[in-house]
């Protein structure tokens, strides 16, 4: 008798222990019984009726992503990819409409997000499809709200996240870009150049005055020097014309002194021999000579044709 009973025993333990089920933490358990719906359980530990009541489904709480990739063409007949993330959760208090509303919810939301991006991209060129992206994604949000709110889905947030063109019209976007840096590149280099001619003209400039100053410096020292030179000349008993003669003389053997001292200069043949010298000083005097008489004689010519300019 008592080994009969245990197959009952075993049997009895067994419908016991399937009574009990848990539910997950962010999620729900759909109960129905003989194939209707009795209730809804969520986290923790829960009963049911056995072989009367099942677990029909269990939903998700948490926020999910899908996502829909897109093809459409812009307005200026562009084909381009679009990949729109669409993050929704279930509405905790509309479990039930979302389980029992909808079989694919993913593939409602994905028809949606068709819909509303192919309504809206076929209305902007390419480039405005990268600087709207936000508001394609708020239409579809928007859209998505309106339709899955009565199936018991909340849409947190949806998001464009690429925008993928052709890949012959990316190359020539490349292209166009590249172009334009090269152009702004070249643009950059000319006013480089510009500025560096400016900048060198200016420094040109700036050593040609102070080159010609200096040379201006040097002039009259030598001219002072020349004068402090005859002076101390003449307070020897030698005249301006001889002093200057003398001053002359003695620069041309300071030229060849230092001619001689330069081992890469050219050959110029210049008169180097004493009788050179005194030849040379001899001409430089009957040179000044003659030219105070002719002058002298001038002036003398002029008084004479205007006798009144004495008066």
């Amino acid at each position: 008798m008592d080994f009969l009973m245990i197959p009952f025993i075993f049997v009895g333990i067994i419908i016991l222990i399937s009574s009990f089920f848990t539910v997950k933490q962010q999620s729900a358990a759909i109960i129905e019984r003989f194939g209707k719906f009795q209730s809804i359980r969520h986290s923790g530990l829960q009963m049911k009726i056995p072989l009367i009541d099942r677990v029909a489904g269990r939903l998700s709480l948490k926020i999910q992503q899908l996502d829909v990739i897109v093809e459409t063409k812009t307005l200026d007949d562009v084909f381009v990819r679009l990949k729109v993330s669409v993050q929704f959760v279930v509405i905790k208090n509309k479990v039930y409409d979302a389980f029992y509303k909808l079989d694919y919810p993913h593939d409602q939301i994905t028809s949606y997000v068709f819909d509303v991006v192919r309504a809206e991209v076929p209305k902007m060129k390419l480039d405005d499809v990268f600087v709207k992206k936000d508001d394609i994604a708020i239409a579809v949000k928007t859209e998505l709200n309106d339709a899955m709110l009565d199936y018991g889905f909340d849409i947190i947030k949806t998001l464009v996240t690429d925008i993928d063109p052709d890949a012959q019209v990316k190359a020539a976007m490349n292209r166009i870009n590249a172009s334009e840096r090269e152009k702004i590149a070249a643009q950059y280099e000319g006013d480089a150049a510009r500025i560096l001619i400016v900048e060198k003209a200016k420094a040109e400039a700036e050593s040609k005055r102070l080159q010609g100053q200096g040379i201006a410096d040097q002039r009259r020292e030598i001219a002072r020097g020349l004068e402090e030179s005859v002076e101390v000349l003449n307070r020897v008993g030698i005249n301006s014309q001889e002093a200057s003669a003398l001053i002359v003389v003695t620069q041309h053997y300071d030229t060849l002194q230092s001619l001689g001292e330069e081992t890469n200069s050219n050959l110029i043949l210049l008169p180097n021999s004493p009788q050179a010298g005194s030849q040379m000083l001899n001409d430089m005097v009957a040179s000044f000579t003659a030219s105070n008489q002719i002058g002298e004689a001038m002036k003398e010519a002029k008084n004479r044709k205007n006798p009144n300019d004495k008066q």
